[in-house]
């Protein structure tokens, strides 16, 4: 096998690259998507539907303390990319050194106030009545691999960055993969419940946490660190923390949002609405893994081709990312408006929820074949460095437009509004990102311009 280098993303074909790239990514996606649906399917079935809102409840917390990586690999790894492009090698070995600090740092002291304030956090989140034991039971299981994984997200952005994509792809591929294993075993077998569950996830943790340990060791990769690179660099940290600002800005509106929806769902409809949002939570990743993987394998071209000033490289990945995902994106409309009762059967059997939750599942859905632009445009201004439109477009979607509707909806419209409130922020969000991109394209991807 030929050896990869990051100086392909530079010079290869773009729609060639952009496959190479995406399919990697989506493959991932698709196996870590797969793996989520099948442990809610093995929860849902072994231990009960409780057990799903259980978990529902409990991901907007240690989502959020991960997530605290995965925006220090995002900020850091866009850093690397553009320095890679640049020909600035030590630049992008400091970032990553100063990457592992941040995390380090940043994952341990949240995951012990998280635990501290379990009894708190809980019921803020929607672990009421019957839900709050089984979610505390798995809460504090996943907290102890809760740095873990925030290891896991860096390492595998850092390792995109670096135009690796089929390692980022089995970096994902072996915890899905040993979850399911584990889950069989402690779930099934054990019969440990909610903390077989619990542990399950956390050991598929340490197992995509020694496969990334060892790349990073390896002859694959290009950044090869030492002890120098860990101490803080006061501009490198400033800006990993601008543009990681925005995965975590996105990250803690998804957690906040999953509280408002849980709360506000379980007042309309108690545990039965609950559960069904924690179904097509769970099966947003997997629907949408085709477009979230073309966005993915986006970010490391857009990023080394504008640290090299090869601007027409630059919108030609914009145009063909968005218009690959959007034929992607309609595809997986087209299935989740046909075969949403088939669907939901997958994850449960009790009757009340299989009658509530395909027509909420078609209006949550109902705007994915326009979503590509949103997210494509959105991650365009993070890979290149720009962390305010990065911002702003990352917000835009639920904290701008869909927190707001979630509130004005529900008091014309009860319960429904709350589902209705998902395709419209969908398209509100993508208009606003349509013009910021249109303006960046023509005003500052221009060479006349910006030479």
């Amino acid at each position: 096998m030929a050896k990869v280098s990051s100086q392909d993303l530079g010079t290869e074909r773009i729609g060639k690259l952009l496959i190479k790239q995406a399919v990697p990514a989506a493959i991932g996606i698709l196996v870590m998507s797969l793996n989520i649906l099948v442990d809610t399917i093995f929860v849902g079935n072994w231990i009960g539907s409780t057990a799903i809102a259980a978990i529902n409840v409990v991901l907007p917390v240690s989502f959020f303390i991960a997530a605290l990586g995965m925006a220090i690999g995002v900020g850091g790894s866009s850093i690397i990319s553009r320095a890679l492009g640049g020909d600035n090698k030590p630049k992008a070995l400091k970032t990553f050194g100063n990457q592992l600090s941040l995390t380090f740092l940043f994952t341990i002291t949240f995951a012990v106030f998280g635990l501290y304030f379990v009894d708190t956090l809980i019921p803020a989140f929607g672990g009421k009545g019957n839900i709050f034991e089984p979610a505390k039971i798995y809460y504090e299981i996943i907290l102890y691999g809760v740095p873990i994984l925030g290891f896991v997200m860096l390492g595998n952005n850092v390792i995109r960055a670096e135009g690796k994509p089929k390692f980022a792809m089995y970096a994902m591929l072996i915890p899905s993969v040993g979850n399911l294993v584990l889950d069989y075993v402690f779930i099934n077998v054990l019969d440990y419940g909610m903390a077989g569950a619990a542990w399950a996830t956390t050991g598929s943790y340490i197992v995509a946490f020694l496969f990334i340990f060892w790349y990073f060791l390896s002859k694959n990769s290009e950044l090869k660190i030492n002890l120098s690179h860990f101490g803080f660099n006061k501009a490198i940290v400033s800006e990993i923390s601008s543009l990681g600002f925005v995965t975590l800005a996105r990250q803690a509106v998804v957690s906040v949002t999953f509280l408002l929806v849980n709360n506000a769902l379980y007042d309309f409809g108690g545990e039965t609405s609950v559960t069904t949002y924690a179904i097509i939570g769970r099966l947003s990743m997997f629907a949408l893994f085709p477009v979230f993987g073309i966005t993915q394998g986006f970010i490391p071209i857009a990023g080394y081709n504008f640290g090299a000033e090869k601007y027409d490289r630059v919108k030609e990945v914009i145009f063909t990312a968005i218009k690959y995902a959007t034929i992607l994106g309609t595809i997986v409309f087209i299935a989740l408006m046909f075969f949403p009762e088939v669907i939901t059967k997958w994850f449960t059997t009790d009757a009340d929820v299989i009658r509530e939750t395909p027509s909420n599942m078609r209006w949550t859905f109902a705007a994915v074949p326009i979503l590509a632009l949103q997210l494509i445009g959105a991650a365009y201004f993070q890979a290149v460095g720009k962390a305010l439109p990065a911002l702003l477009l990352t917000l835009t979607r639920q904290a701008i437009f869909f927190i707001p509707l979630m509130y004005i909806l529900p008091l014309y419209l009860g319960e429904f509004g709350i589902w209705l409130s998902f395709p419209i922020a969908d398209f509100l969000s993508t208009l606003v990102t349509a013009y910021f991109l249109y303006r960046e394209v023509n005003l500052n991807l221009n060479p006349k311009t910006t030479a």
